[in-house]
Protein backbone atom coordinates (compact mmCIF):
# COMPACT_ATOMS: atom_id res chain seq x y z
CA UNK A 1 0.00 0.00 0.00
CA UNK A 2 1.16 3.50 -0.83
CA UNK A 3 -1.25 5.95 0.74
CA UNK A 4 -1.40 9.19 -1.21
CA UNK A 5 -3.24 12.22 0.08
CA UNK A 6 -3.71 15.31 -2.07
CA UNK A 7 -4.44 18.79 -0.79
CA UNK A 8 -4.32 22.38 -1.97
CA UNK A 9 -7.17 22.47 -4.42
CA UNK A 10 -9.69 25.29 -4.48
CA UNK A 11 -11.35 27.98 -6.54
CA UNK A 12 -9.39 30.77 -8.16
CA UNK A 13 -9.88 33.31 -10.91
CA UNK A 14 -8.14 32.99 -14.23
CA UNK A 15 -4.53 34.08 -13.97
CA UNK A 16 -4.26 32.94 -10.38
CA UNK A 17 -2.08 30.28 -8.80
CA UNK A 18 -2.50 27.19 -6.66
CA UNK A 19 -0.05 24.68 -5.24
CA UNK A 20 -1.19 21.11 -4.90
CA UNK A 21 0.52 18.75 -2.47
CA UNK A 22 0.62 14.97 -2.44
CA UNK A 23 1.79 13.40 0.79
CA UNK A 24 3.00 9.84 0.43
CA UNK A 25 4.01 7.22 2.94
CA UNK A 26 4.93 3.58 3.18
CA UNK A 27 7.62 3.34 0.55
CA UNK A 28 11.07 4.41 -0.52
CA UNK A 29 10.17 7.67 -2.14
CA UNK A 30 13.06 7.97 -4.51
CA UNK A 31 12.30 4.67 -6.26
CA UNK A 32 8.95 5.76 -7.64
CA UNK A 33 7.60 7.65 -10.56
CA UNK A 34 5.23 10.31 -9.23
CA UNK A 35 2.54 11.71 -11.46
CA UNK A 36 -0.18 14.32 -11.47
CA UNK A 37 -3.29 13.66 -13.51
CA UNK A 38 -6.53 15.56 -13.99
CA UNK A 39 -10.02 14.66 -15.06
CA UNK A 40 -12.67 17.12 -16.13
CA UNK A 41 -16.35 16.10 -16.28
CA UNK A 42 -17.03 13.99 -19.32
CA UNK A 43 -13.37 13.72 -20.26
CA UNK A 44 -10.63 11.13 -19.95
CA UNK A 45 -8.14 11.35 -17.12
CA UNK A 46 -5.04 12.93 -18.57
CA UNK A 47 -1.46 13.13 -17.39
CA UNK A 48 -0.36 16.61 -16.47
CA UNK A 49 3.15 16.06 -15.14
CA UNK A 50 5.43 13.38 -13.78
CA UNK A 51 8.78 13.23 -12.11
CA UNK A 52 11.22 10.57 -10.95
CA UNK A 53 14.33 11.06 -8.94
CA UNK A 54 16.69 8.43 -7.67
CA UNK A 55 20.42 8.50 -7.13
CA UNK A 56 20.70 11.89 -8.77
CA UNK A 57 19.02 10.99 -12.05
CA UNK A 58 15.64 12.42 -13.00
CA UNK A 59 13.21 13.06 -15.76
CA UNK A 60 10.27 15.39 -15.82
CA UNK A 61 7.25 15.35 -18.10
CA UNK A 62 4.71 18.10 -18.74
CA UNK A 63 1.69 18.00 -20.95
CA UNK A 64 1.86 20.60 -23.71
CA UNK A 65 -1.18 22.35 -22.28
CA UNK A 66 0.61 23.17 -19.03
CA UNK A 67 4.23 23.68 -20.11
CA UNK A 68 5.60 26.93 -18.78
CA UNK A 69 2.75 27.29 -16.28
CA UNK A 70 2.94 24.20 -14.06
CA UNK A 71 5.94 22.89 -12.15
CA UNK A 72 6.28 19.51 -10.45
CA UNK A 73 8.71 19.20 -7.57
CA UNK A 74 9.51 16.80 -4.77
CA UNK A 75 10.60 17.02 -1.18
CA UNK A 76 12.31 13.67 -0.64
CA UNK A 77 12.74 14.31 3.07
CA UNK A 78 9.06 14.93 3.71
CA UNK A 79 7.89 12.50 0.99
CA UNK A 80 5.73 15.16 -0.65
CA UNK A 81 5.31 15.93 -4.32
CA UNK A 82 4.01 19.34 -5.35
CA UNK A 83 2.34 20.75 -8.40
CA UNK A 84 2.73 24.52 -8.62
CA UNK A 85 0.13 25.87 -11.01
CA UNK A 86 0.47 29.44 -12.27
CA UNK A 87 -1.44 31.45 -14.85
CA UNK A 88 -4.43 29.21 -14.39
CA UNK A 89 -7.06 29.06 -17.10
CA UNK A 90 -10.72 27.99 -16.96
CA UNK A 91 -9.77 24.91 -19.00
CA UNK A 92 -7.56 23.79 -16.10
CA UNK A 93 -10.71 23.15 -14.09
CA UNK A 94 -10.72 19.47 -13.11
CA UNK A 95 -10.24 16.98 -10.33
CA UNK A 96 -6.51 16.55 -9.86
CA UNK A 97 -5.06 13.21 -8.80
CA UNK A 98 -1.66 12.19 -7.53
CA UNK A 99 -0.31 8.81 -8.63
CA UNK A 100 2.73 6.68 -7.84
CA UNK A 101 4.33 3.54 -9.18
CA UNK A 102 7.66 1.76 -9.01
CA UNK A 103 9.25 1.86 -12.45
CA UNK A 104 12.51 2.65 -14.13
CA UNK A 105 13.35 6.30 -14.54
CA UNK A 106 13.33 6.02 -18.32
CA UNK A 107 9.75 4.65 -18.20
CA UNK A 108 8.45 7.46 -16.05
CA UNK A 109 8.45 10.13 -18.74
CA UNK A 110 6.07 8.24 -21.03
CA UNK A 111 4.10 6.47 -18.31
CA UNK A 112 0.33 6.56 -18.78
CA UNK A 113 -2.50 6.35 -16.28
CA UNK A 114 -2.68 2.57 -16.66
CA UNK A 115 0.95 2.28 -15.56
CA UNK A 116 0.26 3.74 -12.13
CA UNK A 117 -1.01 1.48 -9.40
CA UNK A 118 -1.41 3.91 -6.54
CA UNK A 119 -3.79 6.86 -6.58
CA UNK A 120 -4.93 9.54 -4.22
CA UNK A 121 -8.54 10.55 -3.71
CA UNK A 122 -8.23 13.72 -5.76
CA UNK A 123 -8.54 17.43 -5.07
CA UNK A 124 -10.81 19.77 -7.02
CA UNK A 125 -9.44 22.78 -8.87
CA UNK A 126 -11.92 25.30 -10.26
CA UNK A 127 -10.81 28.27 -12.32
CA UNK A 128 -13.34 30.96 -13.13
CA UNK A 129 -13.07 33.45 -15.96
Amino acid sequence: QVPLVESGGGSVQAGGSLRLSCAASGYTYGSYCMGWFRQAPGKEREKVASSYTSSGSGTTYYADSVKGRFTISQDNVKNIVYLQMNSLKPEDTAMYYCAAQIMTWWSCYAAKKGDFGYWGQGTQVTVSS
